[in-house]
């Protein structure tokens, strides 16, 4: 018997909001974001729920409130927490602590741009609020990063305004179930309205919650394509990342990160940098991870997932999590923030996966579309070479083999560069195989510490990872 999923309208939330006693707090919205405050008034009740709200256009009039922003940016995550911390300020200041020791405060808050006249650019925000769990609770915060997909300014206001009472409503009614809050946040919504690139929680609401997990959640839930964070762990917007820079990655399992996947990337950046004469401080390196890949083995295994992330957070390298099963896919979404050039590092078998023409029968234009889209003017594919742990034979692009009607494809590419080998790489790294490692690792087998990269055993042994368990010994007396 087939479950119905119910979920309370945006009307029902704010009027749940607003008969609660205990929740009293203020809305702030600038830009063109005015519309979640509106459903809290229309639904009745609102004077036990709202102290304050405001509505600053004005750039002059929100700066003299909240201060002046660098490069005159008014829709940024700086801008937002700002506003978020001057307004829960005010209402320390203002309202009496003793009257309402009952009460759990909030303030939230936005700062938008929706789509312009000309149509060209559909618009974001930032969406967030800081609220109290308990009263006389420290403040805890979520605060979310969103791409409006919708062509029509009201349209756009409207699923913003629900977005609102659904952040609202799921901080006090959900804050003990991340996962479930984040999905609560569609409640009335299609994900083909709005699009949440980035999302991060704080404070003592969510003492166990790990933003990377709820990244991954965005993607689980297709909230977004792709998340990315730092060696910290620190979720990072992808526009303020990429746009306008030079972006090198390397896709792979990363299960666990070998000598091959460090020299692959080593010399490949090498490579990159002084093709395109870039600056290390303008390139954007990543290690790419895609959610089929961390379903390889079936479902998508948390533990499994952080463990990869673990140890390249350890390296310092920056992890994005993708739904872009197809490189031209992952190379199109780079593409859309107007990065400069763009350097894929990967192995001979990727490279024959990308010529395979079975992962393009669902385009029109078939492969020829895909490699439109992939093989960019400003994009080049850095190979790693392939020993073939059967033939022994050194696989490069000069004697890869490719079906016979893409020949002159691939040749094309070859010759205009598209395609080129790693140089100067490891020899004694080309029969290191990562499923073996991991074979022998979930084994206890010995012999497989010396082809990773240097502190990554022992990380593995003692925290267990991939299903590494010590092989205990018991002496006889």
């Amino acid at each position: 018997m087939s479950v119905i999923k119910q979920y309370l309208t945006p009307k029902q939330k704010a009027l749940a909001i607003n008969l609660d006693p205990n929740i009293y707090g203020t809305f702030a919205e600038i830009g063109a974001g005015q519309e979640t405050v509106r459903h809290f008034f229309r639904a009745g009740a609102a004077s036990q729920t709202i102290a304050k709200a405001m509505s600053a256009y004005d750039k002059d009039y929100s700066d003299a409130i909240y201060g002046k922003e660098d490069k005159n940016r008014y829709v940024t995550q700086n801008r937002l927490k700002k506003m978020l911390r001057h307004e829960v300020g005010l209402i320390q200041e203002r309202l009496d602590k003793e009257e309402n020791a009952h009460r759990k405060f909030f303030s939230f808050a936005n700062t938008v741009t929706t789509i312009n006249y000309q149509k060209t650019f559909l618009g974001h925000g930032w969406v967030g609020i800081m609220f109290q769990a308990q009263p006389g609770q420290e403040y805890s915060e979520i605060v979310l990063h969103v791409k409006f997909k919708e062509n029509d300014a009201t349209l756009q206001q409207e699923t913003l305004g629900n977005l609102g009472v659904n952040l609202v409503y799921g901080a006090f009614h959900l804050y003990d179930n991340p996962r479930r809050l984040i999905k609560s946040l569609y409640d009335d919504i299609s994900v083909d309205k709005i699009e949440i690139d980035m999302i991060d929680f704080q404070g003592p609401a969510f003492p166990y919650v790990d933003n990377r997990l709820m990244s991954l959640q965005l993607i689980k839930n297709s909230m977004t394509e792709a998340v990315i964070f730092n060696s910290e762990g620190k979720n990072m917007l992808p526009a303020d990342l990429l746009y306008r820079k030079d972006v090198f990655a390397v896709r792979g399992s990363f299960r666990p990160v070998t000598l091959v996947n460090v020299d692959m990337f080593e010399n490949g950046l090498k490579m990159f940098l002084n093709e395109t004469e870039g600056k290390p401080e303008d390139t954007v390196i990543l290690f790419e991870i895609t959610v089929s890949n961390l379903k390889a083995s079936g479902n998508l295994d948390e533990r499994d997932f952080l463990d990869r992330v673990d140890v390249l957070a350890k390296l310092g390298y920056t992890v994005m999590i993708s739904n872009f099963s197809e490189y031209y896919r992952l190379v199109d979404y780079f593409t859309s923030y107007n990065v400069r050039y763009t350097g894929i590092a990967m192995g001979v078998n990727n490279l024959l996966m990308v010529f395979d023409e079975d992962y393009y029968k669902h385009l029109s234009g078939g492969i020829l579309e895909a490699f439109g889209k992939f093989f960019k003017k400003d994009m080049r594919v850095y190979l790693y070479p392939y020993k073939d742990p059967k033939t022994h034979e050194l696989l490069t692009s000069e004697n890869l083999k490719v079906n016979d009607n893409l020949k002159e494809l691939y040749k094309y590419f070859k010759h205009n560069r598209r395609i080129v080998d790693i140089k100067d790489y490891n020899p004694e790294h080309s029969e290191i195989y990562s499923r073996e490692i991991l074979q022998k690792i979930s084994n206890s087998e010995l012999g497989w510490e010396e082809q990773l990269p240097d502190g990554v055993a022992a990380m593995i042994k003692e925290r267990g990872m991939f299903g590494y368990k010590e092989d205990i010994t018991f002496e006889e007396y």
